[in-house]
């Protein structure tokens, strides 16, 4: 019986499975996974984490979003979400108040302080976001959008 030869490395970012001709889903993967690791660097010395980074955006878009709705735009469990809202609050980046109708619910307000982080960290991650887009026209954008928007409509 003969040997099977192996590959002896794994080809890099754009050769092999690893380029054009990889499988969709792989090279989406492939791609999320660079751009949350270009983030977190872009948000290393910053007083918050991409997580964290992520939640407050997505309250300021949506003001008075319930934990359940943070998370289901953030792409967060739940559970992380309470974690990251509770380290929010501790941090003063956030402030949580009782709804006034139903004592249960919890609003969730973005303080003037965690404003100011946000604002301080927008600035480091539009760079990564310039850097992601260049080289494409407004109109290969906008048909890129439009087809990761629709990718994750049919989920």
């Amino acid at each position: 019986m003969g040997k099977t030869q192996h590959p002896t490395s794994v080809p890099a970012v754009g050769e092999g499975k690893r380029g054009e001709q990889g499988h969709i889903g792989y090279l989406l993967r492939q791609a999320q996974t660079a751009h949350r690791q270009h983030m977190e660097q872009a948000l290393a010395d910053s007083a918050l984490t991409l997580p964290q980074f992520m939640v407050l955006t997505m309250l300021m878009a949506y003001p008075g979003a319930s934990g359940a709705d943070l998370a289901r735009v953030s792409l967060l469990t739940p559970q992380t979400v309470s974690v990251i809202v509770t380290n929010l609050e501790r941090s003063g980046a956030i402030e949580r108040h009782a709804h006034a109708v139903h004592g249960r619910i919890q609003h969730i307000a973005v303080t003037a302080s965690g404003k100011q982080q946000l604002a301080a960290c927008r600035s480091k991650v539009k760079l990564v976001k310039d850097e992601l887009l260049s080289g494409l026209s407004a109109a290969e954008e906008k048909i890129i959008r439009r087809w990761l928007v629709r990718i994750a409509d049919t989920q």
